[in-house]
């Protein structure tokens, strides 16, 4: 099936595999699966997801109402910030509502009171490669920071959530970390329901030892009586969708530069934000190498210098691996360039184009 660049391609069997993963740590360690919108809202793939998943987890109000709406299941609602107006309307549909700070709790508990509550904690400990992603960073605003303040809040809380990884495939560094929110935090989880462990733990790369970190959980969650939740993003769709787009032009200037239909600023964000090459879906062992650059008017809009096969030409095209979280989420109209189409890959080999964007789309998201 012919289909024009650019665009996103999410494959089915290579998300199977993912979840199949998440739903054996759940068998074996008891642990809930929560899929963290934030990276990864494209809910034309929800029918799969939702069996091996167990609800979702959110940033904002939208998040948590789409993944109400499209994804069913638990529908965890979380915010740095609420205002009232998203506080009353969440209250209709979350099954739990876990708020950044004491004082946002202290201002909405009597709206929400008889919802199951929890508070983010801030153990003071962290898994970041980057400072920008780092929940436990100096001044940081997540979550709440004082145990004796946190300790008076208890009777209104059925749960605590700890978010403090970004891409963690240490598993020993994991366990060890566990053991410390077990010493600081023991005491109060004894007198809940809930965990919540956070997202960023990378469990379904090749070669994890996921029986151990399910024995991991599992033996937390005995130890303090709790029901533990993950709230993977990437882990759940790492690997599994690419960036298909073509080559425009080529130019050179000390070295080839191939200038393709889209955009890291649009359209691979993260790239940009953490200054990251792409990967290039088959690998870049060739004998010609070109830079590949996007056509925004950004000079930094570049994708990486990568070695082809073959030498390149108009209309050539280039596929971007692991383009499937904090894209399609990120995705923006920057320069008004074209927005890539979302299509799937489903199970049984079909491509289906879920999802097409034009100028009336542009047009509409301004005024």
């Amino acid at each position: 099936m012919k289909i024009a660049t650019p665009y996103y391609l999410i494959d089915e069997k290579k998300l199977l595999r993912n979840l199949q993963i998440i739903e054996q740590v759940r068998q074996l360690s008891g642990a809930k699966s929560v899929l963290a919108l934030k990276c990864f809202s494209t809910w034309c793939v929800f029918d799969l997801m939702r069996q091996y998943m167990d609800g979702t987890t959110s940033s904002s109000l939208f998040e948590a109402r789409l993944g109400y709406e499209k994804f069913g299941k638990e529908t965890h609602a979380y915010c740095v910030g609420y205002s009232e107006e998203d506080i009353r309307e969440i209250t209709g549909f979350a099954d739990k509502i876990i708020f950044n700070s004491v004082s946002q709790l202290e201002r909405y508990y009597d709206l929400v009171k008889t919802a199951k509550l929890g508070l983010r904690v801030n153990p003071g400990i962290s898994h970041s490669h980057f400072d920008l992603a780092d929940p436990a960073r100096k001044y940081s605003r997540l979550g709440v920071v004082d145990k004796a303040v946190l300790t008076q809040q208890i009777s209104r809380l059925s749960g605590l959530m700890f978010h403090y990884n970004c891409e963690n495939d240490d598993f020993e560094g994991f366990a060890a970390q566990l053991d410390t929110l077990g010493e600081c935090y023991g005491d109060v989880l004894r007198q809940l329901q809930w965990v919540s462990l956070g997202g960023g733990l990378y469990f379904t790369k090749e070669g994890y030892p996921v029986e151990r970190f399910s024995k991991k959980l599992a033996d937390f969650a005995n130890a303090f009586d709790v029901q533990v939740y993950l709230e993977p993003g990437e882990s759940a769709i790492t690997g599994c969708a690419e960036l298909v787009t073509s080559v425009v032009d080529l130019v050179h200037n000390e070295q080839d530069i191939a200038i393709v239909d889209a955009s890291v600023e649009g359209h691979m964000l993260d790239l940009l934000i953490y200054r990251l090459s792409a990967k290039l879906e088959g690998g870049d062992n060739g004998k010609y190498p070109y830079m590949v650059a996007g056509r925004s008017c950004l000079a930094g809009d570049v994708f990486g210098t990568f070695n082809f096969k073959d030498k390149l030409e108009i209309g050539s095209e280039i596929r971007f691996a692991d383009a499937a979280g904090y894209t399609m989420v990120k995705k923006n109209w920057f320069n008004g360039l074209k927005m890539p189409a979302i299509a799937v890959r489903r199970l049984d080999d079909t491509i289906e184009v879920a999802r097409k964007f034009g100028y009336a789309d542009f047009v509409n998201s301004l005024s």
